[in-house]
């Protein structure tokens, strides 16, 4: 493991216009067919893959900084619109392996919602729209919906050792959903 000291400056170009970094070292790309389990409509979610040659759900694009303490990772996530029946597609969400740690997302395009929770029960959502910074404090967990008609782009960034927690997300699912009924975002 090197020193923080002995890792170098560096700077990566972002894209304003179509949400993506130029020349990311990581480039996950989360397809519909891995939601299973997430939306309330598994049906449609079927129906979804079977009628879209499984449509990318969203993508994540980062620069190599190590998971270690004095780091800040970094990253843009790119969620698409579309609905599963008429709830809005979302990420996957987690909590931080570090529970104490904190993420910050500004919301460079499009507009939607952040979905948070903690374990004990306590819910709470803010709006994305572009300019905006939404905080997910420490033991929050956090999911990014997308309410509109165009993608959903953030910058985000956390310590660089708060790693993820998808698992727990799966298993507890999250106790908010957003939908869109009769052309209004409806959260229950």
């Amino acid at each position: 493991m090197s020193r923080a000291a002995d890792f170098k400056p560096f700077g990566v170009d972002i894209s304003l216009d179509d949400g993506t970094m130029t020349d990311p070292d990581t480039h996950r790309i989360v397809k519909t067919s891995t939601m299973h389990g997430y939306y309330l409509d598994e049906t449609a979610l079927e129906r979804l893959i079977e009628e879209h040659g499984d449509p990318v759900h969203y993508e994540v694009f980062e620069p190599k900084i190590p998971e270690q303490d004095g780091h800040v990772r970094t990253c843009i996530s790119k969620l698409y619109p579309g609905r599963v029946g008429d709830e809005c597609f979302f990420t996957k969400g987690h909590y931080h392996t570090k529970l104490h740690t904190a993420e910050t997302y500004l919301c460079i395009s499009g507009e939607g919602l952040m979905l948070m929770k903690t374990r004990d029960g306590e819910c709470a959502w803010e709006p994305f729209r572009p300019g905006r910074m939404v905080y997910a404090p420490p033991c929050w967990a956090h999911r990014s919906v997308n309410t509109g008609d165009a993608p959903l782009v953030s910058f985000c960034n956390y310590p660089a050792d708060a790693g993820h927690n998808y698992g727990d997300i799966v298993d507890e699912g999250f106790p908010m959903r957003v939908f869109i009924r009769d052309g209004e975002v409806v959260i229950e």
